[in-house]
């Protein structure tokens, strides 16, 4: 089971690059950058973690600006996006976008994406709330023939284009990861249609049923579990729980850090050091 760290980063944060080093110092395998463009000032959409929503949230970096930073001041750490609102960006320019950072970091980018979930922010997008899903799946058929093709083409009921030729291509062939977020079934459902791994919150809903579950959904869709490996993010600081979630078949935990500076997110990441080695 590999271990990576989450932060949104902020003008008030580490900086990634500061982060993005201190995770591989201590033997970490990946550091993760969310996003949100904007949170509209009179957003009615609830927040799934309960109450009020984070000020973190408001204030977040571009996500892969703030990775770029980080592949540069590392050499083995995995970069990637936890996650990407996919539904809220340019098909074509987030193809290029992924395919430049996974050049510059030399093949190292986990593109992790999301439905999302808050609808005043994607309807200023001109994204439908109840259509996301299929926008989102379009976007990634259409993203992976970008990838793979020297002439790409797509046509969809949202994402449509006549061939276009665009680089660079992704280091990793055919393409990096694709994880995709969400909650049990939907979107278990998703990264199995199309995804290469599915990203469940831990906390959210019981973990090890959804897993079981998880498995006989692969089954059902002739999908090899090494193929989809299962990435949780929000784990807590237990190694009791990391145990069982090691043996229940988690391929990767990721750490939730508060948006805050050195000194107060160095003493954590060396308490799950600790706990790493422990297992």
């Amino acid at each position: 089971m590999q271990f990576g760290a989450s932060m949104f980063f902020t003008d008030y944060s580490m900086t990634p690059a500061a982060l993005a080093r201190a995770l591989e110092e201590r033997g970490f395998e990946s550091v993760w950058a969310p996003e949100h463009s904007h949170i509209p000032a009179a957003r009615l959409t609830p927040w799934g973690g309960g109450g009020e929503l984070p000020k973190r949230y408001y204030d977040v970096m571009d996500p892969f600006v703030s990775l770029t930073m980080a592949a540069a001041a590392t050499t083995t750490l995995l970069l990637g996006t936890g996650v990407c609102l996919l539904n809220q960006r340019d098909t074509i320019q987030t193809a290029k976008l992924v395919a430049s950072l996974d050049q510059v970091s030399g093949g190292r980018f986990l593109f992790g994406i999301g439905v999302g979930w808050n609808r005043e922010e994607m309807e200023n997008h001109g994204t439908a709330f109840d259509t996301r899903a299929k926008l989102v799946r379009e976007r990634v058929e259409a993203m992976k023939e970008i990838w793979t093709k020297s002439k790409a083409e797509y046509h969809g009921e949202f994402v449509d284009f006549a061939p276009i030729m665009a680089w660079p291509k992704p280091v990793q062939k055919p393409h990096p990861p694709i994880l995709v977020g969400g909650a049990f079934p939907q979107g278990a459902r998703r990264a199995l249609r199309y995804g290469n791994g599915w990203i469940p919150i831990a906390g959210r809903a019981p973990l090890e049923d959804a897993l079981v579950a998880f498995r006989g959904m692969a089954a059902e869709a002739g999908r090899d579990l090494a193929e989809v490996p299962v990435s949780t993010f929000g784990a807590p600081e237990d190694l009791d729980t990391l145990r069982r979630y090691r043996d229940l078949g988690v391929s990767r935990v990721v750490v939730s850090l508060d948006s805050e500076k050195a000194a107060t997110i160095l003493p954590i990441l060396d308490r799950w050091a600790a706990l790493i080695r422990g297992l």
